[in-house]
């Protein structure tokens, strides 16, 4: 609390994504379609799994629960820039900035945890079918799932913590569209390198980690679908259907999360950073409910039943 009292920067100033005018009305009308259907997409997603029964199973509560952090990391981001862009006031307090950063860390972390557990989901279904109910039970996937949850609230609060106990003087121009770790160290009048190694070294090790957990399982599925016998033709592309889109989300997420937290901070790579947050706020949780339900047969019929069945009801 000490280091907090002598911070003389009450707030912060977002420098957004661009200064120039005519390209911010652009930039709005873009980001506030694609926000609308982040919104749209996956409330549609979390609406068909809850009331669906068929639906009432390890993956799809695990898609529920990617489709609710898409939500919330969006929305934590999202909503400021656009304010930012349509009427040029990108100022946020101190306290704003770190609610800020801490919500952004949390859902980020967890969801690369929660990717990982859809992985595993996949490989015990594909590879273990007989002994996939015992391994996830209901009780095992939703404990599964809070893991996720309390390991990034755990990741997010240390870097909050860390964050926030450094020295901000007279500096308060952030290099973003939102608060982060790497661009607030830049304006601390203090000592970062325990900061930014310590940035290096949890976010790289949560990265990486997972994404060798994801590579690992998609081994083992590739090599288990190649010696599948040859009349499983419907198991065997309805498991590459399913694999092939968790496949893509994973790929453009981690790629981008690798990108930002494992290179070095400096002016170019801070200008990098804006671009790839762009990716991974606004793109990807925007493409994720699309790849999820083009690709899935179970997810298309289960969205016709609940909003198609339910319309022509009320008519009658």
């Amino acid at each position: 609390m000490e280091s907090l009292n002598k911070t003389s920067v009450s707030e912060f100033i977002l420098l957004g994504i661009t200064n120039i005018e005519h390209l911010k009305i652009v930039l709005f009308i873009t980001f506030f379609f694609f926000y609308m259907f982040i919104l749209l997409g996956n409330l549609s997603i979390l609406a068909a799994v809850i009331i669906d029964h068929g639906l009432h199973r390890p993956m799809y509560f695990f898609l529920a629960n990617l489709s609710c952090l898409d939500l919330f990391f969006s929305s934590t981001t999202v909503p400021k820039m656009l304010a930012g862009l349509m009427m040029g006031d990108m100022r946020i307090s101190f306290q704003s900035c770190m609610v800020q950063l801490y919500f952004f860390h949390l859902f980020g972390c967890t969801e690369a945890l929660l990717l990982t557990l859809m992985s595993y989901d996949r490989y015990i279904a594909i590879c273990n079918p007989l002994r996939y109910q015992v391994l996830m039970s209901n009780r095992v996937y939703v404990q599964m799932a809070s893991y996720c949850w309390v390991i990034g609230f755990v990741y997010s609060l240390s870097h909050t913590i860390l964050t926030s106990r450094l020295p901000y003087c007279n500096m308060n121009k952030i290099t973003h569209f939102y608060c982060d770790i790497k661009p607030l160290l830049k304006l601390a009048c203090a000592n970062t390198k325990l900061n930014e190694r310590l940035l290096t070294i949890i976010s790289g090790f949560v990265s990486t980690s997972t994404f060798i957990l994801v590579m690992i399982s998609y081994i083992i599925i590739g090599s288990h679908l190649l010696n599948m016998p040859v009349g499983s033709k419907q198991s065997y592309s309805k498991a590459i259907s399913t694999c092939t889109s968790h496949m893509v989300v994973v790929l453009l997420y981690f790629g981008i999360a690798m990108c930002t937290y494992l290179g070095p901070s400096n002016k170019e790579t801070l200008e990098q950073d804006r671009l790839t947050a762009l990716l991974v706020t606004v793109i990807t949780p925007a493409l994720n409910p699309v790849i999820y339900t083009l690709r899935n047969k179970e997810m298309k019929t289960a969205l016709k039943r609940t909003f198609f069945k339910r319309k022509s009801l009320r008519k009658f």
